[in-house]
């Protein structure tokens, strides 16, 4: 599309750069948006009494990494002052205890053991094969070994035998 050559129906050019004047003195005559970076409040504070607050914007974004170990940081503290609550209770009931209350606990652990070693010992002697081997005739034992031994290495050596 040429802009110069307009051929469709609309504003004249005359009125279309007055219109655009227009809008460019409206857009001039408005001041411009400045964003201040600092602030400095030189009244003088009163000489007694209570001074009014003063309105502190604040736009504070935490980053995540800083979040996630702050939410850390507090379940660790709660989980060792968890740990340090049972410590103190087992050492609160081991601080009470008697030969009596010794027996009575490990009694049960201590039939335990006596009944597995008394099942493992039935077992053990129900397994036991009983045999009698009658042999008759001359019995010859013919041993012969070949010992091959070989050493590498001089710090960290490697022996290592070959018995055929």
């Amino acid at each position: 599309m040429d802009p110069l050559h307009n051929t469709q129906p609309g504003m004249p050019e005359s009125e279309a750069a007055a219109e655009a004047r227009r809008l460019i003195d409206e857009w001039a005559s408005k001041p411009v948006q400045h964003h201040p970076t600092s602030f400095r409040d030189d009244t003088e504070p009163p000489a007694f009494g209570t001074t009014p607050p003063v309105k502190q914007e604040d736009h504070r974004i935490v980053p995540a990494w800083a979040a996630g170990i702050a939410v850390a940081s507090i379940g660790v503290g709660a989980g060792v002052t968890g740990i340090g609550c049972g410590a103190w209770l087992v050492l609160q009931g081991l601080s009470s205890v008697t030969l009596n209350s010794v027996l009575m606990v490990t009694l049960p652990f201590a039939g335990l053991a006596m009944a597995a070693t008394a099942i493992g010992g039935a077992i053990s002697k129900a397994r036991a094969a009983v045999a009698k081997n009658v042999y008759e005739g001359p019995v010859t034992h013919h041993t012969e070994i070949h010992n091959n031994s070989t050493t590498r290495g001089a710090f960290f050596a490697r022996t290592r035998n070959d018995i055929h």
